[in-house]
């Protein structure tokens, strides 16, 4: 029996496979809100939740995040948003999680150029602060 792969070893591959699918859903956002892809869908469909996690809501947890889910139950992928008080980015993670056992990598470059875009996105929206909102009641 081949023995399961731990999250390190996976998380840097899904990663890539990720970002690949939310800079070409981005991509293809910017030039047409309503546009599909065939294999992705849209946009607005991709990720299931984007939430605010209170600091304190986990043991140990010092920052609230917010977070960008793309699939839960085993394994889970997710990215983590730190900003400031500004509302700006601090640091974004990518965490690839299965039971009892998860590992992150941080996002830089052309990724975290993606995430800047779609971060103002969302900050003309009004969706941080509605997020942050939501989590405090």
């Amino acid at each position: 029996m081949e023995e399961q792969k731990k999250c390190k070893e996976l998380v840097r591959k899904a990663f890539k496979s990720r970002m690949g699918d939310i800079t070409k859903l981005w991509d293809s956002y910017k030039k047409d809100c309503a546009a599909s892809d065939p294999d992705l869908g849209n946009w607005h469909e991709y990720g299931l939740s984007f939430e605010y996690v209170p600091k304190g809501t986990f043991n140990d947890q010092r920052r609230g995040y917010f977070i960008y889910l793309i699939s839960y139950g085993g394994p889970s992928e997710e990215f983590r948003i730190y900003s400031d008080e500004s509302l700006d980015i601090d640091k974004i993670e990518f965490w690839y999680l299965d039971w009892f056992d998860g590992a992150k990598v941080e996002v830089t470059g052309k990724a975290l150029e993606v995430w800047r875009e779609i971060w103002e996105d969302f900050r003309e929206m009004d969706l941080l602060l509605v997020k942050m909102r939501e989590a405090q009641e």
